[in-house]
């Protein structure tokens, strides 16, 4: 009962001290990382049509065939994977949204990224990108190192009805979320909030770690399970996708990943930067993998969107950006080796975002994890015969 109280404490500070204690926007970091301009070039001339071509393998032996989703799903199945959880107590409830850091390199591997159904990939500023894991299908004893929330988040924090773990926020975000609808399900570090929320300090670093088991004994009320029907999943392979071995997604000379395709697996396997590439022409990588394992990150869907960023404040040291996902725009997944063009869909702020072919049809993922780049509308696009490359850009 004790911990109860005080997770509770810890979520009900939020509403009256967060504009006191929160930083200025002039604590974000404070050295910039060049980021670069992108030029739009012609990728994916091929719109995919909506016929599915006979399959070659299947997510599960019994996988039906018409599909899971958009607007019901069987008993026991993750509407955010499309799978059937092990535990279909979790599905009773809320997910569960976690901000996880990319930067510093020294403090990587992370924490629990295999666990999350959904994960956001997204540029925050000075040419950095944080993670907002989404987690409800599973839960992972440890997720992190746990970072400062950005007005991104309001856009996942919505779609998914979730509880948001963050590790405090600058002013102007702060007030945003103290402010909103969801200010209740906001959840900060507390002198009493671990074993839910604690402090870990291997090698001499003071992480922010949460144990989402832990996390879910002390919610006592609002946990109810929310709408999330939006998302459609397919075993078979659709047809009009091309070929995607590699996909590359550049946000800046500090940020950048490669998907790998992994034809024994299914999966596209996940590498990121080790050193910076001011030039765009020495990128070097090595696996991501989760440290509590050393199993290398896999997704069965890589989605790249493009989304219309804006500029709050833009300063040689300080950018405050934020993000409009409400709506549509151009997207391309990638999935069992191929990649196809489509449309993002998020009709409503709390709508969960979808895929769909140019008409409105509904898009399938394979089922399985799902990981989202999320870039600028500027972004350019380009590809070869078996690797597709973007690179982000903002007005």
């Amino acid at each position: 009962m004790a911990k109860k109280a005080a997770l509770s404490l810890t979520i009900l500070m939020l509403l009256g001290l967060a504009a006191a204690c929160a930083p200025s926007a002039t604590s974000l970091p404070p050295t910039p990382v060049a980021t670069e301009a992108a030029t739009p070039t012609a990728f994916l001339p091929a719109t995919p049509t909506a016929t599915p071509e006979v399959p070659t393998a299947t997510a599960t032996p019994a996988y039906p065939a018409e599909g899971v989703g958009p607007t019901s799903y069987p008993d026991g199945y993750d509407p955010l994977t499309g799978l059937k959880v092990a535990d279909a107590k979790l599905l009773e409830r809320r997910p569960i949204i976690v901000k996880v850091e990319n930067l510093p390199r020294d403090d990587r591997p992370q924490w629990g990224l295999p666990q999350a159904d959904l994960i956001y990939e997204y540029y925050t500023e000075l040419g950095t990108t944080r993670f907002a894991a989404v987690y409800y299908g599973e839960n992972t004893e440890k997720v992190g190192p746990i970072r400062s929330a950005r007005h991104f988040d309001v856009n996942v924090i919505r779609a998914y009805k979730a509880w948001f773990i963050f590790g405090s926020a600058y002013e102007g975000v702060m007030t945003r979320l103290v402010n909103s609808e969801f200010a209740s399900r906001l959840v900060l570090e507390g002198n009493y909030t671990c074993p839910a929320v604690c402090r870990e300090d291997p090698n001499g670093k003071n992480y922010l770690v949460a144990n989402l088991a832990e996390f879910e004994k002390v919610i006592t009320t609002d946990n109810a399970r929310p709408d999330l029907n939006g998302m459609f999943f397919q075993a078979q392979t659709p047809t009009g996708g091309q070929k995607a071995d590699s996909v590359f997604a550049r946000f800046s000379a500090a940020i950048y990943n490669r998907w790998d395709y992994d034809t024994a697996s299914g999966r596209y396997l996940r590498f990121s930067d080790t050193e910076n590439d001011f030039t765009g022409t020495n990128e070097k990588y090595a696996p991501l993998v989760d440290r509590a394992n050393q199993k290398q990150i896999g997704v069965d869907n890589v989605v790249i969107i493009l989304a219309p960023f804006e500029y709050l404040v833009k300063k040689a040291d300080t950018e405050v950006l934020d993000v409009n996902m409400t709506g549509s725009g151009a997207a391309y997944i990638a999935r069992d080796g191929q990649i196809f063009k489509v449309k993002w869909s998020r009709p409503a702020q709390d709508s969960v975002l979808t895929l769909t072919y140019e008409d409105g049809t509904p898009f399938p993922f394979k089922p399985g994890k799902t990981w989202f780049e999320v870039m600028g509308v500027t972004s350019s696009t380009e590809q070869t015969d078996t690797t597709a490359r973007f690179k982000f850009g903002i007005p």
